[in-house]
């Protein structure tokens, strides 16, 4: 009997144009876009031979929300909700860029104690988003107690995110020239708390964990990821920091308080799986470091510019800000032609590159290990498909 299992490419154009090799014994698979471990609306098209990859294609804009279109058609203030939509597993990160990108092009300074509670929350919403990675990153692997796990620490976060934000998940906090409300002494006692407790947290994530046979076999020299190939991708984050770069947008180009902080930017030099999963874990313990240091340190005044204006009108010029998000480097570039618009806003996606390297570093590979290879690189669909 002679089966055609080939997939029916006659309407679907990104089918059509992944046509089979010549060889007429491999099989053209769907992964998504309805797939469990891709976190969103991805669709892979792969060409397998038996259980290994020959090819992969990322097919993407299921979910196009035209940000950058609508940049240029609202206000400066009226965007603002728009960057928590982005990456919400991280939005403050994006929310941070953007009015950068407008105090930078305008001028704005942002008092001390706003820029220190921005460092705060910033690094709070980055420990939210790599806790859920890791239990979800485990859940694709098959392990289900370490979800609950993280999903218990990261309701203690939001409880405390949303007592100065007024939301628990796409966060719209920052305001130009600073931050729309202040913290008082029950938010430092409660980010403290959680932060030495989290501590304690990390040894029993490592010890559940980490060191587990199973995992250890799932992800220990899968996906390697060389520097020429990051390099020709535009990788960023824990993704290029895996493969030994030690490249860190706070570190790199310096932003706000962070260069008044002592921590360090965790590197691994394997290039695999495993080695993106453990700069994740460090850098929850670095930010918690830097937490503790801030709220230390942390200066009275005005958590706002009162002379900042509400309905912004940058100057006709170009600024591009960066900031470093749990995925990697944010940017904007932004375009002003002295309206209270953007003549073009353009958005800087990390998960973008980093899910673009996926074609080459899955050729080759088994089946299985795809699901390790794309949760190692954390990616966020609508913040690709921005």
């Amino acid at each position: 009997m002679n089966l055609d299992l080939r997939l029916d490419t006659s309407g679907d154009f990104y089918a059509r144009k992944f046509q089979p090799t010549q060889r007429d014994d491999t099989l053209i698979l769907n992964m998504g876009p309805q797939h469990p471990s891709t976190h969103g609306v991805l669709r892979v098209l792969l060409e397998i031979d038996g259980e290994y990859i020959v090819r992969a294609e990322p097919v993407l804009g299921y979910i196009h929300r035209m940000h950058e279109k609508m940049a240029e058609v609202r206000t400066y203030a009226q965007f603002l909700p728009n960057t928590g939509r982005a990456d919400y597993l991280h939005a403050l990160a994006w929310n941070w860029a953007y009015v950068g990108a407008v105090e930078k092009l305008m001028g704005i300074e942002v008092p001390e104690r706003a820029e220190y509670i921005r460092v705060i929350t910033c690094e709070l919403n980055r420990i939210n988003s790599h806790l859920l990675w890791w239990g979800a990153y485990l859940l694709d692997l098959g392990a289900f107690t370490p979800i609950m796990y993280a999903f218990a620490d990261r309701e203690r976060v939001m409880d405390i995110l949303q007592r100065v934000t007024g939301a628990r998940l796409t966060y719209c906090y920052y305001r130009f020239g600073g931050v729309s409300a202040d913290i008082d002494d029950k938010f430092v006692a409660d980010v403290r708390e959680f932060c030495h407790s989290m501590e304690e947290r990390l040894k029993l994530f490592k010890d559940l964990v980490t060191g587990n046979i199973i995992l250890l076999k799932r992800v220990e020299g899968i996906g390697e990821i060389d520097v020429d190939t990051l390099r020709k991708y535009g990788a960023t984050g824990p993704v290029l920091r895996g493969s030994g770069v030690e490249y860190d947008v706070r570190r790199a180009e310096p932003y706000s308080v962070y260069h008044k902080f002592d921590y360090k930017v965790p590197t691994y030099h394997d290039q695999d799986a495993l080695s993106r999963y453990l700069v994740r874990m460090d850098e929850i313990e670095q930010s918690i470091k830097i937490i503790l240091q801030a709220l230390d340190s942390l200066p009275s005044g005005p958590h706002i510019n009162p002379l900042a204006p509400r309905r912004p009108c940058p100057p006709k010029g170009d600024v591009y800000f960066a900031v470093e998000s749990g995925r990697g480097k944010v940017g904007m570039h932004l375009i002003s032609h002295g309206g209270e618009s953007p003549y073009r806003l353009k958005l800087r996606a990390p998960s973008f590159s980093n899910l673009s390297l996926f074609a080459d570093v899955s050729a080759g590979t088994l089946l299985s290990d795809a699901v390790s290879i794309l949760g190692s690189l954390d990616l966020v669909i609508p913040e690709i498909d921005r």
